[in-house]
């Protein structure tokens, strides 16, 4: 079955459910998956699904099935990767400036812990000494990812425990009697160049050391996908390779056989994920021609945010006169989502699908502007399955009080 949803799939999706909609197709995260098992294929690996990107319990039982594991940024997706049947081996906890009380909740359900603050784990381990192995989120210092607000390795950062401050961590390890297992470090996103991750684990080599007890070393995640027509993602075959080659040559000098870990959140679902569009309004001003859809920020915020690039395509007019536009939300703010965008010629009327709609799309959505949050429908098997309701005014009202 291919890996690409076909227009008239998106089409009969958008007639039976509605715009603005999400659409997921099950099978290319299976590919994707597949892909990393393939390129670490002989590296004693293992892959943690970085749920953040998009928890729908529908997309989150579709991972499990895969084989993959599942990374938790808070312990409400601990509980619903609990709720999706993953095993507590196989939930993973990377904490991030929380409350101790969360720590705890995490340890509860049994999920592998990060920790990424001396405070919380000397609270740790003043709490439960050697019984319940942990990690430790360092910071490295490298700058990598797509841009400022994407990348959390650097020197100004706010993630992780400082990489010079690792005697103080010792001290606390020795002091509160904590078994570390795990080294951890995420450097950002969208980081294409290989070399980065070879940085991270000089660090983590050099730092793994003087851990005893030390079995995994975590590199997070942050592989890059394309985004535009011709772009090319991470070179993972040539990232499966230095993996191996580094833990073994680490092997052969030290004797320690060390497991690698990442937490793949992007490059499992941002290329299922297809967000379609109605064109409500064209709009003619001087030389620039707007093409106003039924959307906003409130539903994809990413261009707005990060800057990021969708690949945008008019599935009712594919073989219409090229020509360059704007296309821009509803959104009482300026929400563009591309600017001169050569496209077929736009109708009012008209579906337009942005790529790559998988990742921090839904997941970010909101309700400003007191606008509904669009549907979710996973494509599985060829059918089309409604994932999500859309939102209506009882939604709107639901948690608020009226006096």
């Amino acid at each position: 079955m291919s890996e690409q949803l076909t227009y008239e799939q998106l089409k009969q999706a958008a007639a039976e459910f509605g715009t603005p909609l999400y659409v997921y197709h099950a099978e290319r995260i299976k590919a994707q998956y597949n892909r990393l098992v393939n390129a670490f294929d002989g590296a004693p690996v293992r892959f943690f699904y970085a749920a953040k990107a998009l928890t729908n319990i529908n997309v989150l039982k579709y991972v499990k099935e895969t084989g993959c594991g599942i990374d938790c940024s808070s312990v409400n997706e601990a509980k619903l990767a609990v709720k999706a049947g993953f095993p507590a081996d196989r939930i993973l906890y990377t904490s991030n400036n929380i409350a101790f009380d969360e720590i705890r909740e995490a340890k509860a359900i049994g999920a592998h812990i990060n920790i990424d603050s001396l405070s919380n784990l000397r609270k740790f381990g003043e709490a439960f000494g050697h019984s319940y192995p942990v990690g430790v989120r360092l910071r490295p210092n490298i700058m990598a990812g797509g841009n400022l607000k994407i990348s959390t390795g650097h020197a100004a950062s706010k993630f992780g425990v400082p990489v010079e401050a690792v005697d103080e961590l010792l001290q606390v390890m020795k002091e509160t009697n904590l078994h570390i297992r795990t080294l951890h470090i995420h450097t950002g996103s969208e980081i294409k160049d290989v070399e980065v991750f070879a940085r991270g684990l000089e660090v983590l080599f050099e730092v793994a050391k003087r851990f005893p007890e030390l079995e995994v070393l975590d590199l997070g995640g942050g592989f890059k996908v394309p985004y535009k027509p011709g772009e090319e993602g991470t070179d993972m075959e040539t990232l499966g390779k230095k993996v191996k080659e580094e833990f073994g040559s680490f092997e052969k000098t030290t004797g320690k056989k060390l497991q690698v870990w990442f937490e793949p959140g992007k490059f499992l679902v941002s290329e299922c994920g297809y967000f379609i569009t109605q064109v409500n309004v064209l709009k003619e001003s001087g030389s620039i021609s707007f093409a106003g859809v039924n959307s906003g920020l409130n539903h994809l915020i990413r261009p707005m945010f990060y800057g990021s690039y969708h690949h945008i395509e008019n599935i009712s007019n594919p073989e219409g006169a090229v020509k360059n536009y704007n296309v821009v939300g509803n959104i009482c703010e300026t929400d563009n989502f591309a600017e001169d965008r050569p496209l077929p010629a736009v109708r009012e009327g008209d579906l337009l699908v942005f790529r790559n709609a998988g990742a921090y799309c839904y997941e970010m959505s909101s309700n400003y502007n007191s606008r509904y949050r669009p549907a979710e429908v996973l494509v599985k098997d060829g059918k089309l399955q409604l994932i999500r309701k859309r939102e209506t005014l009882d939604d709107l009202l639901r948690n608020q009080v009226e006096l």
